[in-house]
């Protein structure tokens, strides 16, 4: 099943509805979310970064399970907490913070990892390359720049760096609103829309502006279709227009000349797009508290779906199986199993845990999150909750059984992936160790 789950910057709690049949599922309370700052992590549960005061020295990060309304785990970090990221398979979590610092956590331990300081105002938006690989960041500052997460755990490579970005893109006079990564890795492209009233294209493969293409009004929200064709972007002027990617230009002018066309149905501005593959939807929010789907070939509205109250700022589309289709479990069955969230994020880092990096580095090579010692969703805990429901007589045992499969087989193949790493990387090193040698006995014989 995929799910819609909104947010908004008051206190209206998180809202959830069935893509599919557009029924209301779940509202999780007590969130007031800045914009980017609700990020699903792994697919496993919800955290959001709170701003109830914008001119508060301190913010939080709470984390809710798919199963209960109620906020199970709270973060204090060491400053207000703007926009939030995460990995795809949940292993990090990444926010940006009001003095341009970022920081990164474990998310199976709660560990601060990494802070640096990436910019010179405030953090507004942070996405993973669609590998995990790089992690772009906007700023009020107006810049965007492109930072390889191998790169924040190589100290060495540090040191001899002149600076610790692998991009940076400066062409925006105004803060950056949105950032959106293709496919590609570190050879995709990317677009940033800035309240200059521009959005631009870059090549992060060659390292330059592909294209700027100026808007009739500011915007918020932007989004790729999967083609990678065209680019959605949300105004605040309420409309959602459509941009031509790589159409050429006819003219030195560049105003409206790649935009292909509008969508116009809400009544004030929109603040978040997301693209949905499956079914071609595109879903916005807007100030209006209405989320609409359309349907991209057609441009017509599907469903429309009203949260509680305010605006909306976050869109996310989350595909969940297990939690939203069983039955909720009582408290004390919760009690017996143990949470399956993680603990609170760290306020600091801990300069006695010499294995943290290490460890960090050798996760970055993995292509899944889960490991033997630091998983929290284990093949014990849904093993008890497909025991659980058999004993209620569910049709949900089944799939559980399922994706208990999918997970043993995930983590055998995440073990042979490791291992061969782990034997590419020896056998490197022995290469370079007899070359060494060798080159020091032509050395030495020469100079006898």
């Amino acid at each position: 099943m995929e799910v819609v789950v909104a947010s908004s910057s008051v206190d209206a709690g998180i809202g959830s509805w069935d893509l599919a049949t557009g029924a209301e599922l779940l509202r999780y309370k007590s969130c007031a979310s800045p914009p980017h700052g609700l990020v699903c992590v792994g697919q496993r549960f919800l955290a959001s970064s709170q701003l109830r005061d914008p001119s508060a020295s301190s913010g939080s990060v709470l984390f809710w399970s798919w199963s209960k309304p109620q906020v199970e785990v709270k973060s204090f970090p060491a400053e207000p907490i703007k926009p939030l990221a995460a990995n795809c398979e949940g292993t990090y979590i990444v926010g940006g913070g009001l003095s341009g610092d970022i920081y990164l956590w474990e998310v199976a331990s709660g560990r601060q990892l990494r802070k640096w300081h990436a910019h010179y105002r405030a953090v507004t938006c942070l996405v993973f390359s669609d590998d995990d690989s790089l992690l772009i960041s906007g700023s009020e500052d107006g810049s965007v720049r492109v930072w390889s997460l191998f790169m924040m755990f190589d100290d060495i490579r540090q040191q001899e760096a002149s600076h610790l970005y692998e991009h940076n893109f400066s062409e925006h006079t105004l803060r950056v609103t949105d950032i959106v990564t293709g496919y590609g890795g570190c050879n995709a492209i990317i677009v940033s829309a800035s309240e200059d009233r521009t959005c631009k294209v870059w090549s992060l493969s060659k390292g330059k502006l592909l294209r700027s293409i100026v808007f009739p009004s500011i915007i918020d929200a932007i989004t790729l279709d999967p083609g990678e064709h065209v680019f959605y972007a949300g105004s605040r002027d309420g409309k959602i227009y459509i941009a031509a990617i790589n159409a050429e230009s006819t003219s030195k002018s560049s105003y409206g000349l790649h935009i292909i066309r509008s969508l116009s149905n809400h009544s004030k501005a929109v603040t978040c797009l997301v693209y949905c593959a499956n079914g071609n939807l595109l879903i916005s929010g807007s100030e209006d508290g209405i989320v609409r789907l359309w349907d991209a070939k057609t441009h017509n509205i599907v469903r429309m779906f009203k949260h509680a109250k305010g605006p909306v700022n976050n869109i996310l589309i989350v595909r969940q199986e297990l939690c939203f289709n069983s039955r909720p479990i009582s408290q004390a069955s919760s009690r017996r199993r143990g949470s399956l969230l993680p603990p609170a994020l760290e306020k600091y880092s801990n300069p006695m845990d010499e294995d943290a990096d290490v460890k960090a580095i050798f996760d970055l090579h993995s292509t899944c999150w889960k490991s033997v010692n630091s998983s929290y969703l284990s093949s014990h805990v849904i093993d008890n909750q497909i025991k659980e429901l058999q004993q209620q007589g569910s049709s949900a045992a089944a799939e559980m059984e399922m994706k208990r499969l999918k997970l043993d087989f995930s983590r055998s193949m995440q073990t042979v992936q490791q291992w061969k790493k782990m034997y590419e990387n020896l056998h490197q090193f022995c290469v370079n160790e007899l070359l060494d040698d060798d080159q020091v006995r032509i050395f030495n014989g020469n100079s006898t």
